[in-house]
């Protein structure tokens, strides 16, 4: 720090740091040198230099002020809500309980990084969260603040030493985050000191693993390979010991890349660490191959896990129709979501049924899975069944009172792929009639391919912009990709909203019936039908009769 802060002549006080961003986005140093950009004067030079239709353009927030009139085209005009922004969705800076300087960025100062220095992004920046909206009433949305790289950074590059951590279980794209976080600090910033911790969060402190340290050689091809370079696991969480770990290794900058529990055991990390006023910026990635995370677009790995998905369905639809009565089951992954099982199904085309989580379904019945399969005999002589790992546990409630817990604390489900697969065979059995069903699980093959060329690219772009947040500063945030664009979400947005669902009632679930043809399995809809009846009935008895 007094390094940097000799190099720029800055010493100012907290206050002071804050005191210079001011509201229009800018931020002056003492000597006024510099400025933020996307301010109104650069917006308005951008329109002037590219015009109106270009993306350099449409790419900045379009700027209205009372009084002025309204633009030609445009329907809507956004008011700010200024308190509520700061008090719930601004990101937490480690200026809020710890002195520190500001430095130019080095992406303005070194000139083969100087294109870069024409992108900046303001702290007045945002991102809208609910842009469906209503032509003639006002609507609501949430906002984030926008992720990118700031004009004034935290750290001076020399100063920082940065660790890498994955935790959870394996999702394509792990070693193309590593790689470009890595990439990031080095090539863009000019850090010197980036490692990576192993085998999860008890890497911090486990004896038996070694911390290693990141270089050109080690990360340059790893992008293309499925898995984690660093290794990772579940469990292994203890706050005091990881946070000792952090200050004893001297890291400022932690990454840690993992989903819903992996997220709250950071948030811990950033709480403590603030605690100890310790000058850390701690720096969360979602993961999750389920797409489960709230707020976000996506999680990266689900587009590469839907698309090894389609191998799996086309191999049961081949087994299938090459068989009398032949049935295709593929179990997918989905503990709590059926996302993967939802968007492969509407992906192949080629599924009878998709089974998930959040729609109960039962066996027997005229409306149950028996009566389906039989109908898919008599119409196209086959049937292909895609069912989600955490389907149909209200069918499986005495295997689950007897269930275990991983090192996560999640309950290790039975599996319902091979439950199915006896219920159906027996069932079939039972009726004299002959069927050929094959059960394919690509469970492990899907988890552990390297990433398809999109999620390449969505996990290049989470590292840059986990790079940039925490070289401006920024701590206890996670990044997410909202309506296309980067944010910056602070981390108790993501972990108290819950894990996505499929909502039954959604037009996504809706195109999946359409596209399946399969009846409402759900047992709740039913009882709420049988009930509404009953209460007709009771009704009607309690009116008077004509006599």
């Amino acid at each position: 720090e007094k390094v940097g802060e000799e190099k720029t002549g800055e010493r100012h006080s907290r206050r002071d740091c804050r005191d210079h961003r001011s509201h229009n986005g800018t931020m002056d140093s003492p000597a006024g040198s510099l400025k933020r950009m996307s301010t109104e004067e650069y917006i308005s030079a951008v329109r002037e230099k590219v015009g109106e239709d270009m993306q350099a353009y449409h790419d900045l927030p379009k700027l209205i002020h009372p009084g002025d009139e309204a633009r030609p085209g445009y329907s809507k005009v956004l008011r700010p809500n200024s308190e509520v922004f700061r008090a719930s969705k601004v990101p937490p800076k480690i200026s809020d309980w710890k002195f520190c300087g500001s430095f130019p960025s080095p992406l303005s100062t070194n000139p083969t990084q100087s294109n870069l220095g024409g992108a900046f992004v303001s702290d007045n920046e945002t991102v809208l969260c609910d842009i469906v909206s209503h032509a003639s009433i006002s609507t609501i949305s949430r906002e984030y603040m926008r992720a990118g790289p700031r004009e004034f950074v935290a750290f001076y590059p020399n100063s920082v030493k940065a660790a890498i951590v994955t935790c959870g279980g394996l999702c394509p794209g792990l070693n193309s985050v590593i790689r470009e976080i890595y990439a990031s600090l080095t090539k863009l910033y000019g850090v010197k000191e980036v490692y990576g911790i192993p085998m999860g969060y008890r890497g911090f402190y486990s004896p038996e693993f070694s911390i290693k340290r990141l270089t050109d050689e080690n990360t340059s091809y790893i992008h293309h390979a499925g898995g984690s370079v660093l290794g990772s696991s579940r469990g292994g969480h203890d706050t005091k010991l990881i946070c000792d770990a952090i200050m004893d290794f001297g890291f400022n900058h932690v990454y840690i890349i993992g989903g819903d529990g992996t997220h709250r055991g950071a948030i811990k990390i950033y709480e403590e660490l603030r605690e100890r006023e310790a000058k850390v910026a701690v720096i969360g990635i979602p993961k999750t191959i389920d797409n489960d995370i709230a707020l976000i677009d996506k999680s990266f790995g689900f587009d590469t896990a839907v698309e090894e998905a389609q191998r799996a369905i086309r191999s049961a639809k081949v087994e299938a129709t090459s068989a009398v009565n032949g049935i295709g089951l593929v179990k997918l992954m989905g503990r709590h979501s059926g996302m993967i099982a939802m968007y492969s199904t509407l992906a192949s085309r080629d599924v009878d049924v998709c089974l998930i989580p959040e729609v109960n379904f039962e066996l027997d019945g005229p409306r149950g899975l028996y009566q389906y399969i039989k109908q898919c005999f008599a119409t196209r002589d086959h049937c292909v069944i895609l069912v989600a790992e955490g389907a149909g546990m209200n069918l499986l409630e005495d295997e689950l009172r007897d269930a275990k817990r991983d090192a996560s604390g999640n309950i290790k489900l039975p599996d319902i792929g091979l439950w199915l697969k006896s219920k159906i065979n027996s069932y079939f059995s039972t009726l004299g009639m002959e069927i050929n069903l094959k059960y394919i699980d690509p469970t492990y093959m899907i988890r552990t391919v390297g990433p398809n060329a999109n999620d390449n690219l969505y996990c290049s772009l989470l590292g840059q912009s986990a790079a940039h947040a925490a070289m401006a500063g920024f701590s206890g945030v996670t990044i997410g990709l909202i309506n296309t664009h980067y944010v910056m979400l602070p981390m108790e947005e993501i972990c108290n909203q819950g894990r996505t669902k499929v909502d039954p009632q959604s037009r996504m679930w809706h195109r999946v019936v359409a596209t399946t043809g399969q009846p409402s399995f759900d047992i709740s809809e039913r009882l709420a039908e049988k009930a509404a009846a009953s209460a007709s009935i009771t009704e009607a008895t309690k009116k008077p009769s004509n006599q």
